[in-house]
């Protein structure tokens, strides 16, 4: 409990719980806010606290099990700490401008994404040392401005298995495309947007620096922690393939010592062959009053 309470402390701190002007409220967040307060609504932090340990502990799962989570967040106040923050754990981003499609048409986004990268290659081992100086300017800003767009996302092979967004109603394409998809989504979800457009919501100022970075950094915390844990889990798979190894070379060396053995045993043979006779012989008086009766 202590816990919840100095992270509910952290995130008063940081101004979390400031929604918008009641005039510009959405219903549909009633359950999220705590009072009014000189016509701002206030969040009730201790709703954010258990969204935000929630979707946490879920997005934590979809790190273990090695899937990728797009990180979203194209507005001024989000952008940095986003691009931040999916840096530190490996995760694909956008921070620049969510291009119509990059989900629903991801095969044509990953054909621009391949020539980003051919130009790159082609920059950096100098096979455009033969085109004029203008030409191949005009190739670096291209590559500039794509990488601008499409660098986020360059390593993302396939579409991701969820997306986290801050501010809903901002990305709103983005979440549409990923509902579309049957994508799982997270949000960061203000008093003016609505909760229920999200797989999980975390009601919390989505306008404030602070209350960005304090909510984003939280949620990178608890994907590292799942991307530690599958990485122990493929270390404890290697140590056990290592001991299954050395299990199986000693069953089959058992298993030839005793095919010796038994060759042994053939060999000897009336011995053997004697000693189960008289194993049958001992057990026939043994029956007793049944043989009488045969």
């Amino acid at each position: 409990m202590e816990n919840n309470t100095s992270l509910q402390q952290q995130l008063l701190e940081a101004g979390v719980h400031f929604g918008h002007l009641k005039k510009k409220w959405n219903p549909k967040m009633l359950p999220y806010i705590f009072a009014e307060k000189k016509g701002i609504h206030i969040i009730d932090l201790n709703k954010t606290v258990e969204c935000l340990q929630e979707t946490a502990a879920a997005m934590k799962a979809i790190a273990r099990s090695g899937k990728k989570i797009l990180f979203v967040g194209t507005k001024k106040q989000a952008k940095d700490i986003v691009n931040e923050c999916a840096r530190r754990v490996n995760m694909p981003f956008v921070t620049e401008r969510w291009l119509g499609g990059m989900l629903t048409n991801f095969n044509t986004v990953r054909k621009s994404v391949k020539k980003m990268q051919s130009i790159e290659k082609m920059l950096g081992d100098g096979s455009f040392d033969s085109i004029t100086k203008k030409e191949r300017l005009t190739l670096s800003r291209d590559r500039d401005k794509m990488d601008k767009v499409l660098g986020g996302i360059a390593q993302l092979g396939r579409v991701p298995a969820a997306l986290f967004i801050v501010d809903i109603g901002h990305e709103h394409i983005a979440l549409a495309e990923a509902k579309r998809l049957g994508i799982m989504t997270f949000g960061v979800v203000d008093t003016n947007c609505d909760p229920n457009k999200v797989d999980f919501a975390i009601p919390a100022n989505d306008d404030a620096t602070k209350s960005i970075a304090i909510i984003t950094n939280y949620i990178t915390a608890a994907v590292a922690e799942g991307l530690a844990e599958r990485q122990a889990a493929k270390d404890d798979d290697t140590e056990d393939v290592g001991d299954d190894d050395k299990e199986r070379k000693a069953a089959k060396l058992l298993a030839e010592a005793e095919a010796e053995g038994g060759r042994g045993g053939r060999g000897r043979g009336p011995g053997a062959g004697g000693q189960r006779r008289r194993t049958t012989g001992g057990g026939a008086p043994g029956r007793g009053p049944g043989g009488g009766r045969r």
